[in-house]
């Protein structure tokens, strides 16, 4: 299979096959080439040269509806759910029930309840999709892959937005269709998730196959190897942490939502410091109110010592403090304007990037150059459209704006979705820098061999309240588990 776009050769004479009841998992470097292979393989678009079988039959697919027909569903990254309608209605959306030419609206219902409750997703069958949150979104979207009773089945990146506790489930339920027969294409960055789920791995490197394995003949080092085609020493970095003033605080913080109740968190300069929790616990909800993104009932934001009483994204720029969402796509990026534009957005009005009103274009490039040296931008190409670039690449365009300005505390929220692993090294490598250099790091992240890793300590957040502070050899993952649910609930 070979599939060329203008500029680039995105596939190149690529083998690959899926057996029933296997999981086969992509695996490689933002800009591979999986996502061209299981867009090809989904129908999206056809290769220019080479030739697919199913079942030992000549195929060729003409759409994606003709792959749904034939049994092949995808859940990509980019959601395909209708904002305004129901998750009942998008599960069917295409192949509703009818009955005498009418719409069955209590058969949908049955079907939609049937096929959450064995994914076992918590959602509102009547909710509207856009009101849903990403993670909640991602169910839904599994949920329609499901339910459509495929014999293949692509996830690209499907625990992306869950949590430890939802991933599980969904395991299960791969390990339920494997036994089934379905065949499954996984994509994933996660070493810990191939251990799990994969039969077979299949590396690709710019837009080529590299080899195809075994998943119980491979390490987590020689995957890496192959992916990168270097040695990468290890995934996460040392730190040394020396905490020192108290640059971060919330006191008795509550939001209007609810979603955060009384609550009260410091992190100092020269340490990381975690943020854990299950979606919907208010985890995120925190950043984004010391950011200015969600509205104060009560209590109170300190930085560096003073209160800010009503806390904007300019004002907390303006701070020192920079915010990292967790969808660069849809909050941390102007995906059709160039490097250079996005990572100078945020600050403009510095003298380095305007005099009297006007924009010093020469110093913006030149800065914005050296940042993107700094973060390892692959093409170093601040002009190139930030839409043409790996998500890996994207992530670092978003990082490289908190660089363009002085920045005391910096909040990651999930900072490492959907990058690959030679991305996550090197963004932790660049958080490392940073916390020795002196900045104050609040991470909030659902993947919790990140937050061991990196953090010194960790909050874990319960139902909108923190429920444990985690420190040192404390810090530990029966520790942060235990702390996930209601206890008394759980016993009961």
């Amino acid at each position: 299979m070979s599939k060329r776009f203008p500029g680039v050769q995105a596939l190149r004479d690529i083998d690959f096959n899926l057996r029933s009841g296997e999981v086969h998992v992509l695996f490689g470097e933002n800009g591979a080439g999986k996502s061209t292979l299981i867009n090809i393989i989904a129908g999206t678009f056809p290769p220019d040269e080479g030739k697919m079988t199913l079942r030992g039959r000549p195929l060729r697919l003409h759409s994606p509806h003709h792959a749904r027909q034939l049994g092949i569903n995808a859940v990509f990254q980019e959601f395909s759910l209708v904002p305004t309608l129901s998750v009942q209605d998008n599960l069917y959306l295409g192949r509703e029930h009818t009955r005498a030419g009418i719409l069955d609206k209590a058969a949908i219902a049955r079907g939609t309840m049937e096929t959450l409750e064995l994914l076992q997703f918590h959602i509102d069958p009547k909710a509207q999709a856009g009101s849903l949150s990403r993670a909640e979104q991602q169910m839904v979207e599994i949920a329609k892959a499901i339910q459509g009773k495929p014999s293949i089945l692509i996830l690209d990146e499907p625990t992306a937005s869950l949590t430890e506790n939802e991933a599980n489930h969904l395991f299960a339920l791969i390990r339920r269709l494997k036994e089934d027969g379905l065949g499954i294409i996984y994509i994933t960055h996660r070493m810990q998730e191939i251990r799990r789920v994969a039969d077979r791995v299949t590396v690709l490197r710019d837009g080529q196959l590299v080899a195809t394995v075994a998943a119980s003949d491979v390490t987590e080092s020689s995957l890496v190897e192959l992916m990168t085609g270097h040695a990468v020493d290890a995934l996460y970095p040392s730190i040394a942490f020396q905490p020192g003033q108290v640059m971060l605080q919330t006191v008795g913080l509550t939001l209007t939502s609810g979603r955060v109740q009384d609550v009260s968190i410091d992190v100092r300069a020269g340490e990381v410091v975690g943020l854990a929790g299950l979606i919907g616990s208010g985890k995120s909800e925190i950043g984004r109110a010391v950011f200015g993104l969600e509205s104060i009932v009560r209590g109170s934001v300190v930085i560096g010592g003073d209160v800010v009483s009503h806390p904007t994204p300019r004002g907390m720029l303006d701070r020192g403090v920079v915010y990292i969402p967790p969808d660069r796509r849809e909050e941390g990026l102007v995906a059709m304007r160039p490097v250079r534009e996005n990572m100078s957005l945020a600050a403009l009005g510095l003298p380095v990037f305007s005099r009297l009103g006007f924009l010093r274009r020469r110093l913006e490039g030149q800065t914005v150059r050296e940042i993107a040296k700094r973060l390892n931008l692959r093409p170093l190409n601040v002009e190139r459209e930030v839409a043409y670039f790996s998500g890996g690449n994207q992530q670092k365009v978003v990082l490289g704006r908190g660089l363009a300005r002085d920045v005391k505390v910096f909040i990651f929220d999930e900072p490492t979705t959907g990058v690959d692993v030679g991305a996550k090294v090197e963004i932790y490598g660049f958080m490392k820098e940073l916390c020795e250099r002196g900045a104050a790091i609040l991470l909030i992240s659902s993947d919790l061999p990140e937050l061991l890793h990196l953090a010194n300590r960790s909050y874990v957040m319960h139902r909108g309240k923190v429920r444990a502070e985690l420190v040192g050899p404390a810090l530990t993952e029966e520790a942060v588990l235990a702390n996930f649910f209601d206890l008394d609930a759980d016993a009961a």
